[in-house]
């Protein structure tokens, strides 16, 4: 069953396109107040408009969240409008996905300094620590509220770069830190990691890309749907006991499990825990077609892969 969120006011950043999209249009579907922003009016006035057609109602925002005052000026806003109320902050904004493209493949050493760091960091690793700081200090007065940081599993081990992965444990330590300060005022954090997600980026790059690497296309022809994650939101945001879950990392495929929602086509994708996905990634087809997709990698054992001593 979908969760209902009517009443709820929600703030989606790097809501334009891509993962922040599809948790943006699952948010109002349940019903709830979407605050969306992004660069690009175009695409945000269409993301929009679905939301409204699902039985949202949406508020786009154009803006920069590598321009600090803007970002203050949104939080105003959103102070001003909903009366101090906010009840859900995803920090998904990002503008590191073409710098990962078009460096792919070179050492840290040699790509440019400090661009390269600024682009996968700066909206993204900083931008979500100043959200969280504005978002908190509307939730904490009102102690309750949630928010959720984008991550994924270059947090763990290592993924596309040196800059990516460093960014990508960041957000998952502020969730951890941020919700254990948080924790007295009834207000949850926790870090999101999608699978592997067949955004607009990757469809054009790597799914329809003639020359993308083989274990590229395996990986991300079983990827998660733009909204599979946004369902993972809508269903923590609906949820009354996720004080429970403040200051983990949750896979968007457990929460699935957790919660009994699928994918657009009833299946679930990308489940980075599914042994025979592993096996696919590292080029063992045949041995991946005689492992039952039932077997999958227990939670020690991740957290044993990213154990540092």
């Amino acid at each position: 069953m979908s969760p209902n969120l009517k009443g709820a006011v929600c703030l989606v950043t790097g809501a334009s396109r891509g993962i922040g999209r599809g948790i943006a249009l699952q948010l109002g579907e349940a019903g709830a107040l979407v605050y969306i922003t992004g660069r690009s009016q175009g695409d945000l006035e269409t993301c929009g408009s679905e939301i409204k057609a699902r039985g949202g109602e949406a508020q786009t925002v154009v803006m920069d969240h590598g321009n600090d005052a803007e970002v203050e000026q949104l939080f105003e806003r959103i102070q001003r409008e909903q009366n101090g109320k906010l009840d859900v902050l995803v920090n998904n904004a990002y503008a590191g996905v073409n710098t990962i493209f078009t460096n792919m493949g070179k050492p840290f050493w040699e790509t440019a300094t400090p661009e390269v760091w600024d682009s996968i960091n700066g909206v993204g690793l900083r931008g979500h620590y100043i959200c969280t700081v504005h978002a908190s200090r509307m939730m904490v007065p009102r102690k309750s509220g949630l928010i959720i940081n984008v991550s994924s599993g270059g947090g763990l081990i290592y993924l596309f770069n040196v800059a990516y992965g460093i960014g990508k444990a960041g957000c998952d330590r502020m969730a951890a830190d941020c919700a254990h300060e948080l924790r007295k005022s009834n207000v949850a954090m926790v870090s999101l990691w999608p699978g592997p997600v067949k955004t607009e980026m990757i469809q054009a790059n790597v799914l329809d890309n003639p020359n993308s690497p083989s274990k590229s296309k395996a990986t991300f022809e079983d990827g998660e749907s733009l909204e599979f994650s946004g369902k993972a939101v809508a269903h923590l945001a609906g949820d009354d006991k996720i004080m429970s879950k403040t200051g983990r990392i949750l896979l968007s495929a457990d929460l699935a499990r957790e919660y009994g929602f699928t994918d657009e086509d009833g299946l679930i994708h990308g489940d980075m825990k599914v042994i025979k996905n592993h096996l696919v990634h590292a080029g063992w087809s045949t041995l991946a077609s005689f492992t039952p997709s039932f077997l999958r990698v227990p939670n020690w054992l991740l957290y044993y892969a990213g154990y540092k001593f």
